[in-house]
């Protein structure tokens, strides 16, 4: 999923650190207007505290003695899971893990299962009738992130479990944490609960897609299919891990949009430079270059501090609200040390160095403006001088309420034929809005009430800065959707991709069975909770 790791995949190659310099001084000389850093103001006082929900008190000993019998082959299956690759962007393994995720819910006992065609890789829907008042609908995701060349301690694809030093026993393998792990540790709870009582409390439909890393172009062809049956359920839910190495959990109630992107500029008769193949560097004298002119291009779309300079582009964002502002003050206020959020990150300050308050508020109420890979030409080792007839960027802004993808990308076509950059081709490659539910809504409440029953007061954002198509539910639908649970994992899209599965002594992080026990009691607390809200 993209969440805080907000990564996309990077092209290929880089533009040499020289081209991206240069970027600036093509601002300069095209006259981009310095963008001045954005204010958000947050006028509320009151900040929103989950202490004051009360724990859930419900108590499942047999469900959680069958978890702990079955803790081996619980980590089997999600082994299992993990060995199968599922690599939506290369196709590699996408059939054969929809049918694994297709069979095991049939095996469970969902009553319908089935997969569902689209124009790119197949859903995944399964019902399973537990003769329930209230249905939860589950998303998942199965396909994963391509695979780093280098940088693995294990075979990505293995399943291997590492001991990591102050972390314990970790599963490491490519979506052990994203979201391989938690899904099936979700299913390993589903399996606990039938094989000890029979059924869960809930109905359950599970509607899963092959494409989440691509961006979900396809996904709303799976929804559209059971439109009907999913409006009359109650809410979805997204197992996650939301843990951090500390043992703190947090939870968000939204994702922002995105409008995912290439820039192209080739040679061409107006602005010149080779059209058909790259040709001698030296020709460089008398031939223009496509890579400057996209260079130059981008670098109108912001002024030399990185603001967005793209004219109207901030004009349809709403303020925070009340609720919103009442939540940011929670997570300012009870987040990890900032200090230690910019050494994770690798970083030393905050953008254009903002105060941390202000940079919190920009990542969860501003949109973004991001080059994520250039390519063009020859970027290997040693030398070879060549001038290019194409340059490629590849750009993705991360949207808030209530920008739209199609009127993010209008304004940026504007903003380059504005420019003189009539000629450079926007591709738009993926887009959705974005999507938010309530902190009162019975679903969050719920969630809130099985935190606290582990010891966890989390921090609640009322969005991450990172992108799901939570919109076909919550705006299509009409449907409340959080994630959430227990466990901790990390490198999600990077090398070593891991979950905690046997944290180490003293360790606050869940056990995988203590994840899959949270999963209980949230089946159970949302029921609940459900029941008393139709009172």
């Amino acid at each position: 999923m993209r969440r805080r790791r907000t990564a996309v995949p990077l092209s290929a190659s880089l533009l040499s650190a020289s081209l991206l310099s240069a970027s600036l001084l093509g601002a300069a000389l095209l006259g981009a207007a310095h963008a001045a850093t954005p204010k958000i103001a947050i006028t509320e006082t009151a900040a929103f505290d989950a202490a004051t929900v009360a724990p859930f008190g419900g108590d499942y000993a047999d469900v959680y003695a069958y978890l702990d019998q079955h803790s081996a082959e619980h980590l089997a299956q999600l082994q299992r899971w993990v060995r199968q690759p599922s690599i939506s962007a290369q196709n590699q393994g996408i059939a054969q893990m929809a049918e694994l995720l297709r069979a095991d819910l049939q095996q469970l006992g969902f009553r319908d299962t089935a997969l569902v065609p689209t124009s790119g890789h197949p859903g995944v829907y399964g019902y399973y009738d537990a003769g329930a008042e209230h249905t939860l609908v589950v998303y998942m995701m199965y396909d994963v992130q391509p695979i780093e060349p280098t940088g693995w301690k294990v075979d990505a694809f293995a399943g291997s479990l590492v001991d990591e030093p102050g972390l314990g026993k970790v599963l490491m393998a490519r979506g052990a944490t994203n979201q391989k792990g938690p899904q099936r540790a979700f299913l390993n709870a589903l399996d606990a609960l039938i094989k000890t009582r029979g059924k869960p409390p809930v109905n359950l439909i599970v509607l899963a897609e092959g494409e989440e890393e691509l961006g979900s172009p396809h996904y709303p062809e799976v929804v559209a299919k059971y439109a009907d049956t999913l409006r009359k359920a109650d809410g979805v839910f997204f197992p996650m891990n939301t843990q951090d190495r500390d043992g703190g959990a947090s939870m968000f109630l939204g994702v922002k949009g995105i409008l995912y992107m290439e820039l192209e500029a080739r040679g061409n008769a107006v602005s010149g430079g080779p059209q058909k193949a790259e040709v001698h560097g030296s020709l460089a004298a008398k031939l223009d270059s496509p890579s400057w002119r996209l260079v130059q291009a981008l670098a109108t779309l912001t002024g030399p501090d990185g603001e967005i300079a793209v004219p109207g582009y901030r004009d349809a964002i709403r303020a925070p609200n009340r609720e919103e502002q009442q939540l940011f003050n929670g997570v300012v206020r009870d987040r990890a040390d900032p200090a230690k959020q910019l050494e994770s990150l690798g970083a030393a300050r905050w953008k254009n160095g903002r105060d941390y308050r202000d940079a919190t508020a920009a990542e969860l109420f501003d949109t973004t403006l991001n080059i994520d890979g250039l390519v063009a030409g020859y970027t290997g080792e040693g030398v070879k001088t060549i001038l290019p007839h194409r340059a490629v960027a590849k750009v993705d802004s991360r949207l808030v309420p209530d920008q739209t993808p199609d009127q993010a990308l209008a304004l940026i076509r504007k903003r380059l034929d504005d420019k003189g950059f009539k000629d450079i081709e926007i591709r738009k490659l993926s887009g959705y809005p974005p999507a938010q539910t309530s902190v009162q809504a019975p679903l969050t409440r719920a969630a809130l009430s099985v935190y606290r029953k582990y010891g966890q007061t989390p921090p609640v954002a009322p969005r991450i800065a990172g992108s799901a198509p939570y919109y076909v539910f919550t705006q299509t639908l009409g449907l409340p959707m959080i994630s959430g649970g227990l466990g901790h994992g990390s490198g999600a899209h990077a090398p070593n991709e891991y979950m905690v599965v046997e944290p180490a002594k003293g360790s606050k992080i869940a056990s995988l069975t203590q994840v899959e026990r949270f999963y209980v009691d949230l089946l159970y607390s949302l029921s609940d909770a459900l029941k008393k809200s139709k009172k």
